[in-house]
């Protein structure tokens, strides 16, 4: 083998192990970005979107003036909690309480539809996640700021002598 060729070879050799390297490190830093829809605080597959399902409407019952029939389903708290013009959220839950207008009560999932985070805070109108700034209105659940692509799921509840019931 003359010295010239055996230069080339080497070069030869170089390059495949920059090209792989390269790779390798393209590779790293593409898992990096994935935006596979994860949910921050999930601990089972039961977290993920999609794994569970609820039934459609938000029930807007109200308090009869004689006390109603009791419903049955999980307590989440008492109406007068909950400010008119904002909400409450239920974090154990993961549900979040609205009342847009004095006596009308509107559930949703308080799991972001962007990647799961749970919602943190309602104010000025909008139900907000914390992780990458996604706002939903109180009145519908509808997305008002992406990155969220859907609209909150709604929740079934009930509002019975003053207490109200997650019912899905």
């Amino acid at each position: 083998m003359t010295a010239e060729s055996q230069q080339n070879r080497c070069a030869s050799r170089r390059g495949v192990l920059l090209g792989v390297g390269i790779a390798g490190i393209a590779g790293i830093g593409l898992a990096g970005c994935s935006t596979a829809a994860v949910p921050y605080d999930c601990d089972g597959a039961q977290c993920l979107p999609g794994a569970t399902t609820t039934q459609s409407g938000v029930a807007a019952a109200t308090a009869s003036a004689a006390g109603g029939a009791a419903s049955t389903g999980t307590l989440l708290g008492l109406a007068k909690d909950i400010p008119v013009g904002g909400g409450t959220i239920f974090t154990n839950e993961k549900v979040v309480v609205t009342q847009p207008t004095k006596g009308k009560f509107l559930a949703f999932s308080a799991v972001c539809t962007h990647v799961g985070c749970l919602c943190n805070k309602v104010a000025n109108g909008t139900i907000d996640c914390p992780c990458h700034g996604s706002e939903f209105k109180i009145t519908n659940g509808a997305v008002v700021t992406g990155p969220a692509p859907a609209p909150l799921p709604p929740r079934t509840i009930s509002v019975n002598d003053g207490k109200i019931m997650l019912l899905d």
